[in-house]
């Protein structure tokens, strides 16, 4: 069964290579970026399954008219893929609040308006699949990546709640947690403004491997993580709410799993148990 895309931040990537995957399957995309230029050649390849269009997900406007082209164009949309995001680095104290406010503004509120602005046609139609790229900062925490961190724990948090309110209207929600991955993002991440000696130690070690990571060759390739979605999508049975993906996902995510049990013990040991 043909399907009908809209996933945002396909310049590179995760996003290009989902897109470039979907069209290559036969179903059909609005591929959005930024700068659309980036998308030509995509557009090349796949001149009768790919419309691209221009998408600053912090602008409401090219939101809402980006989900309605989709809607005039494939007559409908079955999936969502809120994938477009950016980092900021810096310690806690480093973070001022128009930097922390733009992160959210590209990690939550964003992906939130669109979703809200495709539910009306999904439950018009009865069916329907979001998707939200999140990170393994949606379930553990990296030095100097607090405002990221805090973007996509909220993003999960968010994703949790609709999908409890839509799975009876026949939508499904999905969260992917991708762990390291060959792409740009590390060599893109933003540093603060203001910097603060006394952090270097604890926080510059992290930037130095991220932005290392797009030419590492231990690291998932973009095409993995999208064969992982196409095959979240097409499944027949309600899978998982939260889908980590790429074998040291599941490694960290293990250890965070069994660090929050320990802890919830000691926790328990501290405080007594009541009566």
């Amino acid at each position: 069964m043909a399907r009908r895309w809209l996933i945002t931040g396909c310049s590179s990537g995760l996003g290009l290579a989902l897109a470039e995957a979907v069209a290559a399957a036969g179903d059909t995309v609005l591929a959005t970026a930024r700068k659309p230029a980036t998308l030509e050649e995509l557009s090349r390849r796949h001149p009768d399954r790919v419309l691209t269009a221009a998408l600053d997900i912090r602008d409401p406007a090219q939101a809402e008219e980006a989900v309605a082209l989709a809607a005039d164009r494939f007559g409908g949309l079955d999936v969502l893929v809120n994938n477009a995001g950016n980092g900021l680095f810096g310690a806690v104290e480093e973070v001022a609040d128009e930097e922390l406010r733009e992160q959210l503004e590209t990690l939550v509120v964003g992906p939130w308006r669109l979703i809200r602005a495709v539910l009306p046609l999904m439950r018009a139609q009865g069916s329907g699949h979001i998707v939200n790229v999140s990170s393994l900062a949606g379930r553990m925490a990296f030095p100097g990546l607090g405002a990221y961190v805090t973007g996509k724990y909220a993003l999960e948090g968010m994703s949790q709640a609709l999908a409890a309110e839509v799975r009876p209207l026949g939508i499904r929600v999905s969260v992917v947690e991708p762990g390291g991955f060959a792409t740009r993002y590390g060599s893109s991440v933003t540093e603060t403004a203001h910097r603060i000696p006394v952090y270097a130690a604890q926080v510059d070690p992290m930037l130095d491997a991220m932005r290392q990571m797009e030419s590492a060759p231990e690291l998932s390739r973009p095409e993995y993580f999208a064969e992982v979605v196409r095959r979240l999508v097409a499944a027949e049975e309600h899978p998982p709410l939260r889908v980590p993906v790429g074998p040291d996902a599941y490694a960290y995510l293990g250890q965070v799993e069994q660090a929050a049990r320990d802890e919830l013990a000691a926790a328990e040991a501290f405080t007594g148990l009541p009566g």
